[in-house]
Order: structure tokens, then C-alpha cells, then sequence
């Protein structure tokens, strides 16, 4: 799909050239009881009223969310005209924009329309701006147009029409939509990695699995990897990551991805050009272990790798917009199966840093591959590690399915991250991490238990991790309810890869 940028300063009445410019549509917003303004004012003169008397007929009330597909369209380039009602022009805000989006690329989508014009980026959206506007429109057509259909025999993609997107910018936003649009094609194409890597099987998408795909990566983006086997893994005496591989034939594989785009941190730039570090959990299917989970629903377990999925696409997206920043993805990956040799509970286990842990609970995995990459992480000397897992089904409890559970003791990274939430329309929540929720992990016969009994099930999983997170600046994300959907629109979603991805641009721009 091409995509493309052409300044216009409609309230000047300088149209260059969207007026006869060949399309086979132009995308113009209408908010609902206002006069018409910027260019459906434009269109609507070049129409000889066309628009307005639409308008007036009722059959374009600008009600939200409403459109109104007008073939035949004569005096301008365009053939037709797609009218998307906006709702109230003083309450059109980051939300009624989505909409908006959502709705034309619907009726786009629906159509034979080859090549489009689109001037909603330049609505004065509360608080945001031209070149945000160009980024969100891009990750929302490429969410529509996303399909997963590799594993069918006969896949029906059908061949899309839609090939050209040429977007209005005001003269003043141009160059920063331009940078938007790269960032957002980029940030799509990191979401795309993310939900395939998420909705393939877990036959297919084994630990090996996601190694190779590691390799791939770094051949195609020149990062830095390395993929370390279970021998290697026992040389970082990882027990913890190990206890849990145990009861699977598939091998765990401990993957490090490194990206460069701010030079060494040595130097003068020693401290200045410290790296990100991003933390996935990579369970690529959890039967829970001995503590086995329910049947019901058990297949979507093969989404208990979305953490580490996440890591992939945001490094890759990282790449492709070529930050001026040091990143470095690590990924602990295996399966948690039941077997004569698998992690049982009331077992004890040693951690890389040499910390103890009583298991009450083999389904509390997640946490305990976690904890040995989070040891490993200290030897970049990060100036941030940020976990991502699908941890808890307590932080669905707590949440529910829009919001990422955000918990961290560093106020000001807590900060950037819920700003970058905030961006990018990926919505995070802060939850508590008081040291009095540590009590719930005590263990009579070890450093700590795995787990802290049902109250505060998301938070006491965070307060474990953060025992082994105390050198760095750090935080972590429960993606639980938001990396994948459930029900007939079942599928990974590619978060937090956008929140990820806008943190990490902020980082570079300091």
C-alpha cells in the first residue's frame, strides 16, 4: 500500500491541486449542525453546492460515526465523494477522530475504490495534532486490512483494491507528517510481526521457532543476536528459567536482539547512550504445568508468548524508523508442559542471582523465566528495563481488556510510559507497588514463594519481578487483557507494541 503526503492550505483557498488531482475518492469530514469548512467548504464550491444540498436533504446529518458514499461526483478530479459525520466540531477529540478514520476505511474497504484522498488529518482535533492525526490513520487502516490466513489450505485474501492513500496536511505540518507516516508504517509493520508471531500455532511457533525468527530479524534489520540453548542457559545458571523448560521436549532458547542507533555508551557518551532494555516473556504454550489449567479456552494459551511477540515487533519497528537509540530486546522462551520431570509445586528452585524460591503454583511461570532475564539484563547497565508479559489473570480481574497493567517504584519512567500510552492510543494503567503487598510472598522454607495467594494476584506478581529488578530503572506491563482477543474476533492484537514503540521515539528525541 502507498502511502503519501501533500501539503494543502484549504483556508486560504489553496487547494494544490486536490481538486482536479485524478482519485477515485476524496474523504472529507462534516461536523454535524456546523457550516461546512476547510474542504468540504472547498469541495463543496467546486461541486456547485453538491455537498451542501446533501447536506440540507438530511441524507448527512454529521451525526459520528455516519457516512455517505456520493458516486458520480462532477467538477472536481475525484469521482467520488465519501461525507464521514464527525459529531460536534468543540467535542471531536482523539476518540471521535478514531472513529471517524474507522468509518471511511470501512466503507474504502468495502468498495472497489483504488485510489483515495483523505483530508481528515487536518480537522483540529482537541489537543493533537496534524501529524499524530496522519499516524493514527495509517495504524487504523492497517488494523482493518490486517488478516492471518497462513495456516489455511485455500487462504481467501482477496485481492484488495485500495493501493494509493495520499494524505492533505496543512503547509505548517508537513514535514512532521512525513516522519509520522514513516513512523506509523513502521509501528504497523512491527504490530503485524507481533499478531502473526501470536496467532500461529503453538506446533509451529515453538521456542526454536522464535529463535530462527530472531536470526531473521537481525539479517534483515543488521541487529546483533545471539540465541543461546540449554547448555548455555545452564552456564548462566539460570535455575529458575530451566525449572520451568523441564517438563517439555521442546529445548528452551534464551534470545538477546541488539540494536545500535546511538553508538557505543562509552566515552564521553558513557551513561548518555545507555540502552533500552526490553524484557519479553516468551511461553510459547502454557498448560500450566502440573497445576493444570481448565480445558476451557486452553488453546488461547499459545498467546502466553505475546510478551516476547511484542519485543519482536518493536524491535523491528524500532529499526525501521532507525531511532537514535540503543535497544536491546531479551527473550526467555520454552513451554510449561506436565510431565514425569516438570516443576512440581512445594519444589524449590535457585535463581540466576542465587535467590530461592518456593513454587506453590507451576501456572506462576511467567514470573519465574522472568526473574532470570531480569538478572541477565543488569549486565548492559540499562538506563531502563521494561518487562512485557501476559502475567496475570488478575490484571484482567482488575482491568478488564482496554487497559495495560503498569506498575513501577520509578515515578518519572512510570510517567513516560503512561505519556506514550497516552500517544499512541494504547491505553496503560498505573497500579499500586507498595513494599506491604511484599508480605504476601513469604515462604517458610525459601527466599520467597512464587506466588501470594488470591488478593492483589497482578500486583504481588509485579512485587516479585521487581526483587530481581532493584539495579535499574524498571518497570513492567501485564498485557494479560490486552495482547489478545477472545470470541469471534479471536486473535493477537499487536499491543504494546504502539505504546512501546512511542516511548522509545520520545527517549530518542531527549
Amino acid at each position: 500500500m502507498d502511502f503519501s503526503i501533500k501539503a494543502c492550505d484549504w483556508s486560504k483557498g489553496e487547494a494544490n491541486g486536490f481538486l482536479t488531482g485524478k482519485s477515485d475518492v476524496i474523504v472529507l469530514g462534516v461536523f454535524e449542525a456546523q457550516t461546512l469548512t476547510g474542504a468540504a467548504r472547498d469541495m463543496d464550491v467546486a461541486t456547485k453546492g453538491l455537498i451542501s444540498r446533501v447536506v440540507k436533504a438530511g441524507d448527512m446529518s454529521g451525526r459520528a460515526g455516519s457516512t455517505l458514499l456520493v458516486p458520480e461526483v462532477t467538477g472536481i478530479g475525484a469521482s467520488r465523494v465519501l461525507l464521514v459525520g464527525l459529531g460536534k466540531q468543540d467535542a471531536f477529540s482523539q476518540k471521535a477522530y478514531g472513529e471517524a478514520v474507522r468509518a471511511a476505511w470501512r466503507v474504502i474497504l468495502g468498495s472497489k475504490i483504488g485510489q483515495a484522498t483523505f483530508t481528515l488529518a487536518q480537522l483540529p482535533i482537541l489537543e493533537r495534532t496534524g501529524d499524530w492525526a496522519v499516524r493514527t490513520a495509517v495504524l487504523a487502516l492497517r488494523e482493518l486490512t490486517y488478516k492471518f490466513t497462513q495456516m489455511k489450505s485455500k487462504p481467501d485474501n482477496g485481492a484488495r483494491s485500495l493501493k494509493k492513500i495520499v494524505f492533505s496536511v496543512d503547509s505548517a505540518d508537513e514535514k512532521a507528517a512525513k516522519l509520522a507516516l514513516k513512523q506509523g508504517v513502521a509501528i504497523a509493520n512491527g504490530m503485524d510481526l507481533t499478531r502473526d508471531l501470536g496467532n500461529l500455532p503453538p506446533n509451529v511457533c515453538t521456542p526454536t521457532y522464535l529463535g530462527q525468527t530472531a536470526k531473521k530479524l537481525g539479517r534483515d534489520w543488521k541487529l546483533k543476536v545471539e540465541v543461546l540453548g540449554q547448555k548455555q542457559i545452564e552456564a548462566l545458571n539460570m535455575g529458575s528459567f530451566l525449572s520451568v523448560a523441564k517438563g517439555s521436549v521442546e529445548p528452551p532458547q534464551f534470545i538477546v536482539m541488539q540494536y545500535q542507533g546511538a553508538g557505543a555508551d562509552t566515552g564521553k557518551a558513557k551513561g548518555k547512550n545507555a540502552p533500552i532494555v526490553l524484557v519479553g516473556k516468551g511461553i510459547t504454550f502454557d498448560s500450566g504445568g502440573i497445576s493444570i489449567k481448565p480445558g476451557e479456552a486452553m488453546d488461547e494459551m499459545k498467546y502466553d508468548m505475546c510478551g516476547a511477540g511484542s519485543v519482536f515487533g518493536t524491535m523491528r519497528a524500532v529499526a525501521e524508523m532507525g531511532l537514535k537509540l540503543n535497544v536491546i530486546g531479551v527473550i526467555p522462551t520454552c513451554e510449561n508442559m506436565p510431565a514425569g520431570n516438570a516443576l512440581k509445586p512445594g519444589d524449590i528452585i535457585t535463581a540466576m542471582n542465587g535467590t530461592t524460591i518456593e513454587v506453590l503454583n507451576t501456572d506462576a511461570e511467567g514470573r519465574l523465566i522472568l526473574c532470570d532475564a531480569l538478572t541477565y539484563a543488569e549486565r548492559f547497565k540499562p538506563a531502563a528495563v521494561i518487562d512485557v508479559a501476559t502475567l496475570t489473570g488478575a490484571c484482567v480481574i482488575a482491568l478488564g481488556h482496554h487497559n495495560t497493567g503498569l506498575f513501577s517504584k520509578d515515578d518519572a519512567l512510570a510517567g513516560q510510559l503512561l505519556d506514550a500510552s497516552r500517544e499512541a492510543v494504547d491505553p496503560a494503567w498505573r497500579l499500586p507497588l507498595d513494599d506491604e503487598y511484599q508480605d504476601q510472598l513469604k515462604s517458610n522454607f525459601a527466599d520467597l514463594a512464587n506466588i501470594g495467594g488470591r488478593p492483589a494476584g497482578s500486583v504481588t506478581a509485579a512485587c516479585f519481578l521487581s526483587r530481581f529488578a532493584a539495579n535499574y530503572p524498571w518497570a513492567h506491563l501485564d498485557i494479560a487483557g490486552t495482547a489478545w482477543k477472545s470470541g469471534a474476533a479471536k486473535g493477537a492484537t499487536g499491543r504494546p507494541v504502539p505504546l512501546l514503540s512511542q516511548f522509545l521515539i520520545d527517549r530518542a528525541a531527549l
